[in-house]
């Protein structure tokens, strides 16, 4: 039986959200599944991922081949790296704490990186935020100064050299 790791859509018209399943291959899309690995939302940004790392290690190492956009979520969540340094620990090359320095090491880097994403954003929209409010301030006055009626200097001095005279 092919097991294959891969994505099982739910969610409603134009707002996907993802299982990330392992399933037999002949199965349909949305349909059976041997087990739930995780989900995905791309809906957020970035998007938001959820994936049990150990689950997707075991049914790799068993043989399951995971779909072109399972293999980039599970990349960027560490779950192919662990599977590389378990290979690793199999064969010798590496102890079991050594491959778990490593990929906690790892791990920190890339929560450093997607921390980063998640500031820009926020600094982003807070600039477009203050800009648009400096633009709508600047519209406000020069609505305000249009809608004044102009007086003329000699009216004023007129109306000014009355006041004083009463």
């Amino acid at each position: 039986m092919p097991v294959k790791i891969r994505l099982q859509r739910h969610g409603k018209k134009g707002k996907p959200f993802y299982w990330v399943v392992a399933a037999d291959s002949r199965a349909k899309r949305d349909g059976r599944f041997l087990e739930k690995l995780g989900t995905y939302n791309p809906n957020t940004n970035p998007a938001t991922i959820d994936l049990d790392i150990d689950g997707a290690v075991q049914w790799l190492q068993n043989g399951a081949q995971p779909t072109d956009t399972a293999r980039t979520i599970l990349s960027y969540k560490g779950a192919l790296l662990k599977n590389h340094l378990a290979g690793g620990v199999k064969k010798g090359a590496l102890t079991e704490e050594q491959a778990e320095a490593k990929f906690a090491a790892w791990l920190e880097e890339k929560s450093g990186k997607v921390a980063g994403k998640v500031d820009g954003l926020a600094k982003a929209q807070a600039d477009a935020k203050a800009k648009a409010l400096e633009a709508e301030k600047a519209v406000n006055e020069a609505r305000i100064a249009a809608n004044t009626p102009a007086v003329d200097s000699e009216d004023a001095a007129v109306e000014g050299g009355a006041d004083s005279e009463e």
